[in-house]
C-alpha cells in the first residue's frame, strides 16, 4: 500500500480487499458521494501496531479498527510466529479470545482464520472473556502467543487488539516492530480470511473432536477456567495465615466480562456469601448504558454502583473495568460519604498485606522483589526497604513489569509476589504476568477480613501506613491534546527551555510557588542528572515522551504523552508528615506545570475544571 498514492487508488484498494459488508459499504458510500476529505481521513494514514497492539474507534478505513485491519494484523502476527517460534505455534498454539464489545466476536473469528490458515493451532476461550484469563492461559498452556480482542476501559465506540507472547507477557520492543513489518508484508487477505467461525467448529466436530492433536480447540475455556480459578484461590489464600471473611461488599463489572466469572471465583476463594452484584451492571452490555467512559477512574463511573451499595447496606464496593484487568475500590465513610481509593493507595494497601504475610525464608534463593512503575507512588520502595524486600522501578506499563518479573524469576532466582501501576493495575506473577483485577479483588477482600479482625477498615489501614511512612499525596490527571503534533511540540519546547538541575520551576510573577529542580530525567533522550554517566538506569524509550523532575526534597512529578489516547498525562506526588502541606504542594506543582509549560507552549491543550487529589481535595480551576 503506497501512502502517497492518489486517494482514488487507496479507495479502490480498500474495496478490493475488504469483504465485510458493513465496512465495505461505508467506504463505497464515501466514494459514491465524492467525500474526498473523509476518505483522506479514513485511508491515508494506517493505524500503527505497537507494544499496546491496536486500539482505536471502530470505523472503515486503514486508520481505524475494523475487520480488514484485524485480518491484516493477524496474518502479520501469524508470519511473525512462524519466523520466531514455529514449533511452539504449531504444537502448543495461540490462545484467542475477546471481550463483549460490539464486533469483538467478529474480530476474534478473523484472528482464528489467519492462524489456522498459517498452520497454527488455536486455543479458543470465547467471546465474553476476561483479559487476565488470556494472560494466564497463555502461560498455563505454554502457548506461543495470546490474542485478546478488547479496548479495555475505552468508550463503547472503540475496540482493540492485544498480544501476549510466551509466558503471557505483553509484547515489547523490538517484537512490536517485527510484527508490524510482517503486517505490512501481508496486507492482501488470504484465501480463507473471511471464513465464518462455524466452518472451524463443524470441522472440529466432524474430524477432530476426540483427537489429541486438535488444530482448533473450541472448548479450551472449559479446561483452563478451572485451573485459573484454582490458582487464584491457592495464591489468594496463601497471603493469609488464617482465613477470615471480609465485610459484605457490592460488586460491579461496569457491564463488562468480569460479571461472567466473578461469582464463581468468589465462591472458590470462599467469600461468595459476602458478595452482592449491582443488578443493573452485572451482565455484559457493549453499549455501557449510563457510563460514557467505562473506566472506574473516571468521575461518575461508579455512581450507580455506590447508590446500589448504599441501598443494600454495603460499605465496600469492588469494581472491575470492562475486561476485568483493573480493580477499583470505594468505601463508605460516615463523615465523607463514599471514598474512592486511588490506584496508588490500593497498591500500597495490597503491598502491605502481602509484605506482612510473606513466608520467610523466601522459597527462591535470592529473595523477594516488588515492582512498580516510575509514575506510581514512591511509598512502595520505603515499605519494601522496611521489610528487607528488593524493589525496582520500571517504565510505565505491564509490558515492562511483566517481562522484568519473568526475568527475575526465571534467570535471577527471585520471587516477585506483587507489582503495581497507579492506573488501577495490579499484577501477581504467581497467577499471571499482567494486571489482573479479579485476583486483586480476591486478595483485597481477604486483606479486608484481616483488617476487620484488627478493628480497622481499609481506610483506617491506609491512615496507619501514612503514619508510618509519611503522607503521600498525589494529583494525577491529564491535559487533552488536539493532535500528536501538539504533544510533540510541547516536549520539544520544554527541552529547549533551558531547565536543568538547580533551575527554578514556577512563575514568580504569579501566585505559583517556586520550586528548585533537584533532579531532571528525560527517558526519551536518555538523560539523568543524578547518575554518574548521566544515563538513566531505566531503558530509554525514544518512541514516547516522558520527563520526570524531582523538586526540593519531597516532590516528584512526571509528564508523559499517552501511547493510546490523545492525552498528556501528569503524575505529581509529595510526601510530608503534614497532610495539608502535601495537598497544597501537589496543587502548586500542577499550577507551575500549567503556567510554565502548557500555557505558553501548547495553549490549545485543555484540562478539567476540577481536579481531585488523592485525599479528595478539590482543586478548582
Amino acid at each position: 500500500m503506497d501512502p502517497e498514492a492518489p486517494i482514488s487508488n487507496l479507495t479502490n484498494q480498500w474495496l478490493e480487499w475488504d469483504q465485510d459488508p458493513d465496512t465495505r459499504a461505508e467506504i463505497q458510500h464515501l466514494k459514491d458521494t465524492n467525500n474526498a476529505a473523509e476518505l483522506e481521513k479514513r485511508l491515508r494514514k494506517r493505524i500503527q501496531f505497537g507494544t499496546a497492539g491496536l486500539r482505536a474507534k471502530m470505523q472503515a478505513g486503514f486508520a481505524f479498527m475494523n475487520p480488514l485491519i484485524v485480518v491484516q494484523t493477524s496474518q502479520g502476527l501469524a508470519r511473525f510466529l512462524l519466523e520466531v517460534d514455529a514449533d511452539c505455534a504449531a504444537s502448543r498454539g495461540v490462545v484467542v479470545a475477546s471481550d463483549a464489545r460490539h464486533n469483538s466476536k467478529k474480530y476474534s473469528s478473523l484472528v482464528v482464520n489467519a492462524l489456522l490458515g498459517a498452520g497454527i493451532k488455536v486455543l479458543w476461550l470465547g467471546n465474553q472473556c476476561t483479559t487476565p484469563l488470556v494472560a494466564f492461559a497463555t502461560k498455563w498452556y505454554g502457548a506461543a502467543a495470546g490474542v485478546m480482542i478488547t479496548a479495555s476501559h475505552n468508550p463503547a465506540c472503540d475496540n482493540g487488539y492485544k498480544v501476549y507472547l510466551r509466558k503471557g507477557v505483553q509484547i515489547n520492543s523490538p517484537n512490536d516492530a517485527h510484527i508490524a513489518r510482517h503486517i505490512n508484508s501481508n496486507l492482501v487477505p488470504w484465501k480463507t480470511a473471511w471464513e465464518p467461525l462455524q466452518t472451524h467448529i463443524d470441522y472440529l466436530h466432524n474430524h477432530e473432536l476426540h483427537s489429541e492433536t486438535k488444530r482448533f480447540d473450541y472448548y479450551a475455556f472449559d479446561t483452563v477456567f478451572d485451573h485459573w480459578a484454582s490458582r487464584i484461590r491457592e495464591y489468594t489464600r496463601s497471603t493469609v495465615s488464617e482465613f477470615l471473611l471480609p465485610p459484605n461488599f457490592m460488586y460491579t463489572p461496569l457491564h463488562g466480562t468480569g460479571g461472567t466469572v466473578f461469582s464463581t471465583i468468589m465462591d472458590q476463594v470462599g467469600v461468595g456469601s459476602c458478595y452482592l452484584p449491582v443488578a443493573e451492571e452485572i451482565k455484559p452490555n457493549p453499549d455501557f448504558p449510563n457510563i460514557p467512559y467505562p473506566n472506574p477512574e473516571e468521575n461518575g463511573a461508579l455512581d450507580l454502583a455506590m447508590r446500589s451499595a448504599g441501598l443494600n447496606n454495603r460499605d465496600i464496593l469492588i469494581a472491575n473495568d470492562p475486561d476485568a484487568d483493573r480493580l477499583a475500590v470505594a468505601q463508605r465513610i460516615p463523615e465523607k460519604s463514599w471514598y474512592t481509593f486511588t490506584g496508588n493507595q490500593l497498591g500500597v494497601l495490597l503491598a502491605s498485606h502481602i509484605l506482612e504475610n510473606l513466608p520467610h525464608p523466601c522459597p527462591k534463593e535470592k529473595g523477594y522483589y516488588m515492582l512498580n512503575s516510575t509514575v506510581s507512588s514512591s511509598m512502595l520502595a520505603k515499605m519494601c526497604a522496611d521489610y528487607g524486600v528488593h524493589h525496582r522501578e520500571t517504565l510505565t506499563g505491564f509490558k515492562w513489569m511483566g517481562s522484568i518479573a519473568e526475568d527475575l524469576e526465571r534467570q535471577d532466582d527471585h520471587q516477585v509476589p506483587f507489582a503495581f501501576e497507579e492506573a488501577l493495575g495490579y499484577m501477581f506473577p504467581q497467577v499471571c504476568y499482567d494486571k489482573d483485577g479479579v485476583t486483586a479483588a480476591s486478595i483485597f477482600l481477604l486483606a479486608a477480613g484481616q483488617w476487620q479482625s484488627q478493628g480497622m477498615t481499609p481506610f483506617d489501614k491506609l491512615q496507619q501506613l501514612y503514619s508510618k511512612y509519611g503522607h503521600h499525596e498525589t494529583l494525577n490527571h491529564y491535559f487533552r491534546s488536539p493532535d500528536p503534533d501538539t504533544t510533540a511540540s510541547l516536549f520539544v519546547q520544554i527541552r529547549a527551555g533551558g531547565w536543568k538541575k538547580g533551575s527554578k520551576f514556577g512563575d514568580p510573577s504569579t501566585t505559583d510557588k517556586q520550586f528548585t529542580i533537584s533532579r531532571w530525567r528525560d527517558m526519551t533522550l536518555g538523560y539523568d542528572s543524578d547518575t554518574s554517566d548521566n544515563k538513566p538506569e531505566l531503558p530509554i524509550d525514544q518512541g514516547s515522551h516522558m520527563l520526570t523532575l524531582w523538586l526540593d526534597e519531597d516532590v516528584k512529578f512526571t509528564l508523559r504523552g499517552s501511547g493510546t489516547e490523545p492525552k498528556v498525562k501528569f503524575y505529581i506526588e509529595s510526601w510530608k508528615n503534614d497532610q495539608q502541606k502535601a495537598i497544597e504542594t501537589v496543587c502548586d506543582v500542577f499550577k507551575a506545570i500549567r503556567s510554565q509549560w502548557v500555557a505558553p507552549f501548547a495553549p490549545s491543550m485543555t484540562h478539567a475544571d476540577k481536579l481531585f487529589t488523592s485525599s479528595s481535595y478539590t482543586l478548582e480551576l
